[in-house]
């Protein structure tokens, strides 16, 4: 059983501003947003992690973001919507979906790489990462 917050919400047991849902997916308005309009898509089944997500579900959640995207361009007065996939917070994958203005100046902190062969090291891991799969 999900017993996290999103569960509860899926579940009808505690309140949220729903502005989506259908058998697979639910939107919902995010309590401290980033921005006004700042909402959250989530998959109804469970994954504690978006790589775990199967990627029909990836696809589905991306394709629905989309949609979510055109109905906050067309709603607020947005330049475009930032999705953001992070979320360690609440073990069950989720997209932000975050209007945002072209001068709102809304960025994250930066880290900068020690030097290019920091950065190449990292890259390599990645890429043998990705040839391990």
């Amino acid at each position: 059983m999900n017993d996290t917050i999103f569960g509860k919400i899926i579940r009808k047991e505690i309140p949220a501003t729903i502005v989506y849902e259908d058998e697979q997916f639910l939107a919902f308005m995010d309590i401290n947003p980033v921005a006004k309009g700042h909402m959250l898509l989530i998959p109804k089944e469970q994954y504690a992690w978006i790589h775990e997500v199967p990627d029909s579900v990836i696809s589905a959640i991306f394709i629905k973001s989309k949609e979510l995207m055109i109905a906050l361009k067309k709603s607020l007065d947005c330049d475009f919507v930032e999705l953001r996939v992070v979320g360690e917070e609440v073990p069950h994958a989720h997209i932000h979906l975050v209007p945002r203005t072209l001068a709102d100046g809304i960025h994250g902190p930066h880290v900068s790489y020690a030097n290019a062969e920091e950065m190449n090291e990292i890259a390599q891991k990645i890429i043998l990462a990705q040839q391990e799969q």
